[in-house]
């Protein structure tokens, strides 16, 4: 920085001075979670032993209960039902619909894109309240089928997000001359579009599976007890009967989360590669 003013390199590092205080802000809950999972005692605070690092003070207790107890395992069974469900039908119509919007000459396309996406900027609570009405009316109110709409609906903006920021750098000339060799328009999607695209299709769905895996509010409105999922039983647990079990949950969550965002970067990156964007 041999060129820059007095100011502008006190900027330089106040601007990395403010963003780490912001991430330590807010990844210090998640580093004070994991440790206490492995309490030994049935506590939400550090105890004694813990604190001097005695082996004893720690336990994999919790975990061996979320693994054995029969109500975690069915709240995970059901996550595991609802949230890849959610996902193929977040994936589906939303790479659809950003293909669709992509087009310059769709009518009403920014409106329509709005209204799209408008499930990630209303309160979750409006709109949980909004399906429960509606869902009542149509008797999907409490069962399987329609927590999975619910859950579709709230991934589909992500996946229109991540697919429409992919096709920015899509060639439609590509599609162009596909057509004119005779390949129909099903064949020019499989065989042209969706392998350039995959990553944003992909990077979509990761979010979506994350939406509705994580998601509580709207499966309290819209589900019953048959429809139970992880972050319901959590939910419960805090509620009716503090178990650190909660706590060793979490820790896999964030676990699980860690990685699925991981694997989103890399898609990120293979799609600048394929575009041209990065060089490496």
């Amino acid at each position: 920085m041999p060129y820059l003013t007095p100011g502008q390199v006190l900027w330089h590092y106040t601007f990395r001075v403010i963003c780490g205080a912001i991430l330590v802000f807010l990844i210090t809950p998640i580093l004070v979670v994991m440790p206490l999972s492995f309490n030994a005692e049935n506590f939400f605070t550090f105890t004694p032993e813990m604190l001097r690092f005695d082996p004893a003070g720690y336990s994999l207790k919790h975990y061996e209960d979320f693994f054995t107890n029969s109500d975690w395992q069915g709240a995970l069974a059901n996550s595991i039902k609802i949230a890849p469900a959610a996902t193929l039908l977040s994936v589906t119509f939303g790479t659809l619909a950003a293909i669709g919007l992509s087009q310059p000459h769709v009518p009403f396309r920014r409106a329509i894109m709005a209204i799209l996406i408008s499930p990630m900027i209303v309160p979750l609570i409006i709109s949980a309240a909004g399906m429960y009405f509606f869902y009542s009316r149509i008797g999907l109110q409490g069962t399987y089928m329609g927590v999975v709409l619910a859950h579709a609906a709230l991934g589909i903006p992500f996946v229109i997000i991540t697919v429409t920021a992919t096709l920015v750098g899509f060639d439609n000339s590509l599609t162009r001359a596909a057509a004119n060799m005779g390949a129909n328009p099903v064949t020019t999607f499989f065989r042209v579009q969706m392998p350039l695209i995959l990553p944003g299709v992909i990077s979509g769905g990761l979010f979506a599976f994350i939406t509705s895996f994580d998601e509580v509010v709207v499966v309290l409105f819209v589900g019953s007890a048959g429809q139970k999922t992880l972050p319901w039983q959590m939910f419960t647990g805090l509620r009716e009967q503090i178990s650190p079990t909660i706590l060793a949950v979490a820790t896999i969550l964030v676990l699980v989360s860690i990685a699925l965002l991981t694997v989103v970067e890399l898609l990120r990156r293979r799609s600048e590669r394929l575009r041209g964007m990065s060089p490496t």
